[in-house]
């Protein structure tokens, strides 16, 4: 199954808006004699592509894969029938297909044609691989993990953001290791968003610089109530069917002919209604959008404010916070967050199942806001499972 994992792992950028997949087809001298990955591009699944490597030495052998079987038609016919045709004798996966058109019935059908089913090993590792996936599929938003970079006091800049400091002069405050961290962060994800304040500060790209390969582009989002982005901006200048900005949709000439000059540069602009306070975008309208483009994950790369604005909305699944070993101080500093705040401890945002990952000096906070698996059945965490400190070497 650890192996399977790994397969499964190579449809990281790959696979979405589908599961990320492995599938190995195990003889009975214990020898592996066909190998699968699930790519979205190329429609199989990879438990189809495992049994046609294996041709047939998988009759009576044993198929292992992280993901129940589908057993419906969509783009491809169901894999249960696969299975069966092939004549294998026993499927053990790591988790049940949070998709309610399967949900347990892909194994009761290999069930009720005698195959030996085994589920639930490495069921913890299974979920986490494939969490963005889950959440998109019950809920039909992506999932949103919230990441920033700051000193041990929380600090995030070293003034607050403004635009007549210049452009592009951003000052990174881990080192190499946590930033190639980010990137894979970025390349897991099918979207990225900032505020309009990170790009008149630094004027970003926020592209995914893995050099790892993905099925489709990095979408990049940009709040941007007012349409104060500059034509000239970087990432404006990069887009290519890649970058969407929301504002507000309040009548204003000004803000048309804005629309339409960004609009002929390739930038998709969506007026969408306001939140509560009048200041930002309906976040929830927002990722309601982001769904219907089949964007099954976010991560929130913003400011203070735009921080603050997605854990207010309680609109965060989960957060990875790195930290480097600094203190700034300083009463102009700019924190994590801004705004009002929540109004007392117990109100606070609450992490759960936090792991801690170092990267060179700094180190990282994982840890979620939302129980992604609350509604998923059968979900086992291993005993005694709480924090975790792990060490990270990623190169």
């Amino acid at each position: 199954m650890t192996q399977a994992l790994e397969l499964a792992r190579q449809g990281v950028g790959l696979a979405s808006p589908n599961p990320c997949v492995g599938a190995i087809v195990v003889d009975e001298r214990g020898r592996i004699v066909g190998r699968g990955v699930h790519q979205y591009a190329k429609r199989k699944h990879a438990e189809v592509l495992a049994l046609e490597e294996a041709g047939p030495l998988a009759r009576g052998n044993t198929l292992y894969l992280n993901l129940e079987p589908c057993c419906h038609s969509g783009r491809t016919g169901p894999c249960t029938e696969a299975i069966l045709a092939a004549g294998v004798g026993r499927v053990v996966a790591a988790m049940r297909d949070p998709n309610p058109l399967v949900g347990g019935k892909g194994f009761e059908q290999l069930r009720h044609a005698g195959v030996e089913v085994s589920e639930g090993v490495l069921e913890f590792e299974a979920r986490k691989l494939n969490e963005a996936f889950t959440h998109f599929i019950r809920s039909g938003a992506p999932f949103v993990t919230l990441k920033s970079a700051m000193t041990l006091d929380g600090k995030i800049a070293v003034a607050p953001l403004n635009p007549a400091a210049g452009k592009g002069s951003t000052t990174y405050i881990t080192g190499a290791s946590a930033l190639r961290q980010v990137h894979r962060l970025r390349h897991a994800s099918d979207a990225i968003l900032a505020g309009i304040g990170t790009v008149l500060a630094d004027d970003p790209e926020l592209t995914d610089r893995s050099e790892l390969p993905r099925r489709r582009p990095l979408l990049r989002v940009i709040l941007d109530s007012h349409l104060r982005i500059p034509i000239d901006s970087r990432i404006v200048a990069s887009a290519a069917d890649d970058l969407v900005v929301f504002c507000l949709d309040a009548a204003d000439a000004k803000k048309d002919e804005k629309k339409h000059a960004l609009e002929a540069r390739g930038v998709r602009v969506e007026q969408i209604p306001s939140a509560p306070e009048k200041r930002f975008p309906d976040l929830q309208c927002g990722l309601d959008w982001l769904g219907k483009m089949q964007i099954t994950s976010l991560l929130v790369e913003g400011g203070a404010r735009v921080n603050w604005a997605f854990l207010k909305a309680g609109a965060v699944d989960k957060i990875f916070l790195f930290y480097a070993p600094k203190i700034l101080g300083g009463g102009t500093s700019v924190s994590f967050v801004s705004g009002e705040g929540f109004g007392a401890i117990a109100e606070a945002a609450q992490l759960r199942d936090l792991s801690l990952h170092r990267y060179g000096e700094d180190f990282a906070v994982e840890g979620y806001l939302r129980d992604p698996y609350a509604s998923a059945e059968c979900f086992s965490r291993p005993a005694g499972a709480g924090a975790r400190v792990r060490e990270n070497h990623p190169e």
